[in-house]
């Protein structure tokens, strides 16, 4: 049985990728801390196109200083001059652990994220936290079964997705159920950690493999803290036994 900490720091980013990397130095963590997961294009807000950049080493040198593993979204410069991809990148003490590119673009909601960043190779990511088998994903991602469906084949224990979440009529709802979701079909951990409004929708949660709500914020900057188990996934899918079942 491995249990993990985690610390979802639901914080608006600012235009500022300085100032966003400055902040984190007031970032206050419970000792037994083992992940910290802070917000979709924290490094740097979306701004106007063409305007994001990508220091993913000075970025990475920053997270390092705190003695955990931290996930956090940012830009990366990419082969187009013009479009870099939104990435999230892994970090603990020893540096840069791994990184993922957005495979599904924000194309929706009259929104075209692809006319201004390049979507990621269609390769899922994983990284092992504390003996916790972690898969990536990112804002949009969530909707869509198959990436969480994949990373759980592949092993995930606990499914991460940094976000963005951009504020509207029912997206709260969108958010919740499309979270809950993914963890009850996978019967995995899900921690979806968003920025707030006004731009976006706050609410920040973690929801258990069961379906169970583990923990929620409202709108507003928070940290939310919460435990994940291997235990508590072991025994949602010996009630659960979906996976076991498919068919397809």
């Amino acid at each position: 049985m491995t249990d993990l900490r985690l610390a979802l720091v639901q914080r608006a980013a600012s235009l500022d990728p300085a100032a966003n990397r400055d902040a984190l130095d007031s970032l206050t963590l419970e000792q037994d801390t083992g992940l910290v997961l802070l917000p979709e294009a924290y490094m740097r807000d979306f701004g106007t196109p063409g305007t994001e950049s990508g220091d993913i080493a000075g970025f990475a040198e920053k997270l390092e200083r705190h003695a955990t593993t931290v996930v956090a979204g940012m830009f990366e410069v990419s082969d187009d001059p013009d479009r870099p991809y939104n990435t999230l990148v892994v970090v603990d003490a020893d540096g840069l652990r791994a990184s993922y590119r957005k495979i599904h673009l924000y194309d929706s909601f009259g929104y075209r994220e692809s006319d201004r960043l390049v979507a990621g190779p269609l390769e899922p990511q994983l990284v092992d936290v504390e003996g916790i088998s972690v898969g990536l994903m990112t804002c949009y991602d969530l909707r869509f079964p198959e990436l969480a469906r994949e990373l759980v084949h592949r092993g995930a224990q606990l499914l991460v997705a940094p976000s963005a979440w951009v504020a509207g009529p029912a997206k709260v709802q969108h958010w919740r159920t499309l979270t809950a979701a993914r963890a009850i079909e996978n019967t995995a951990y899900v921690a979806a950690v968003g920025q707030p409004g006004p731009r976006y929708t706050g609410h920040s949660l973690v929801v258990g493999p069961g379906g169970e709500l583990v923990g929620e914020v409202g709108d507003g900057d928070h940290v939310l803290t919460a435990s994940v188990s291997t235990a508590r996934v072991d025994e949602a899918r010996r009630e659960n036994p979906s996976l076991a079942n498919r068919r397809m």
